[in-house]
């Protein structure tokens, strides 16, 4: 059995219609790797056609703002990779003239360009021949090859490299990485894969072992850290409270209420007297609603976030460390994690 042939069988057959599929512009296909990361198609199509449309050309996301830019983002998680985007775009504009590189070694300069990703895009509009490697492939992979190797591990992403760089179909380098990451996709699922009607499985080294459950392996790495927030939702003349995130912490460079936060929950009354609390409102606050604690998932943390209305207070201290008040109109302008967005919209 021809691997490589029996996939893009497969594909010609079951492929989705996608709109990033119908060019060989490395920056549309750029957009569209990017934004899909950690994404699910469903979910990050819409963005791509939003970004795609309002700058059709590496020049136009060039002269867009940050803000901009993470305010289109916003609800995609992982703002960093909008940030990187603009700063890359910026890059082909200054060095390469505005015209987007198809080259694999060229594309690896690019800031927030991977091996991965760099495959994908040298691969999709150049044909050149580098195995791509996301998690539909190697879970692929590993089942078919019944590899238990962790592959998140040194001697794991060796091992893949290579057997995904000698089993491609190196002639069609596009049409097979195509291929092969939507096969990982739509048949050989993370859960209840469709074995049953899979043209791989009378080879498949994981079915016939009854081991497909179990592959492919990875080592858990980072354990997932709890914080607590609490947003102070402070009004005057009928506009919020608002400040910048400017640390290097998660949310760079985006918009959100007051934050105080404890290292543990805390009850409402007792934040009142926290020092961080009194330095930005004073001593004087009042509490007039609270809010149900909202768990919000991030990649490496837990979040559980309250939104603490608050009167009486002062504002002079905030005010001066850079905090601002803004209406709905600027609410509407202003680029803000999912989960102050969508307590806001509400408010407005």
């Amino acid at each position: 059995m021809d691997f490589a042939n029996e996939i893009i069988a497969w594909y010609n057959i079951n492929k989705r219609s996608l709109p990033w599929r119908e060019t060989k512009d490395p920056y549309i296909i750029w957009l569209s790797e990017i934004i899909m990361q950690q994404t699910r198609v469903d979910q990050g199509t819409p963005y791509f056609n939003r970004f795609a449309e309002k700058y059709p050309t590496v020049a136009d996301f060039a002269a867009a703002s940050e803000d901009e830019i993470l305010h289109l983002w916003q609800g995609l998680g992982y703002y960093s990779r909008g940030r990187n985007m603009l700063h890359t775009a910026r890059m082909v504009l200054e060095e390469h003239g505005g015209y987007f590189p198809k080259n694999y070694d060229e594309l690896l300069k690019l800031k927030g360009i991977g091996e991965y990703t760099a495959a994908a895009i040298s691969s999709f509009s150049a044909n050149e021949a580098k195995a791509v490697l996301d998690g539909n492939v190697f879970r692929l992979l590993s089942r078919f090859y019944g590899i238990d190797t962790p592959i998140n591990s040194a001697e794991g992403k060796k091992i893949f490299t290579a057997l995904a760089n000698t089993v491609m179909d190196k002639r069609h380098a596009g049409i097979y990485n195509q291929a092969i990451m939507e096969f990982g996709s739509l048949q050989c699922k993370p859960i209840k894969p469709l074995c049953s009607i899979c043209p791989l499985n009378l080879f498949c080294a994981a079915l016939l072992k009854n081991d497909v459950d179990r592959l492919p392996v990875k080592i858990k790495i980072k354990k997932i850290s709890k914080r607590y927030f609490n947003f102070v939702v402070a009004v005057k003349n009928e506009e919020l409270l608002m400040q910048k995130r400017q640390n290097k912490d998660i949310w760079h460079n985006l918009y959100q209420l007051p934050l105080v936060e404890t290292e543990n929950p805390i009850d409402p009354e007792k934040l009142l007297q926290n020092p961080d609390f009194i330095d930005l409102f004073g001593a004087d606050s009042r509490i007039i609603n609270v809010s149900a604690t909202i768990k919000h998932l991030l990649s490496h943390q837990t979040l559980f976030a309250r939104f603490i209305s608050i009167k009486n207070f002062s504002d002079i201290n905030a005010l001066s460390q850079g905090f601002f008040y803004a209406n709905s109109t600027d609410f509407q302008k202003l680029a803000k994690p999912k989960l102050i967005f969508e307590f806001l919209k509400k408010f407005f």
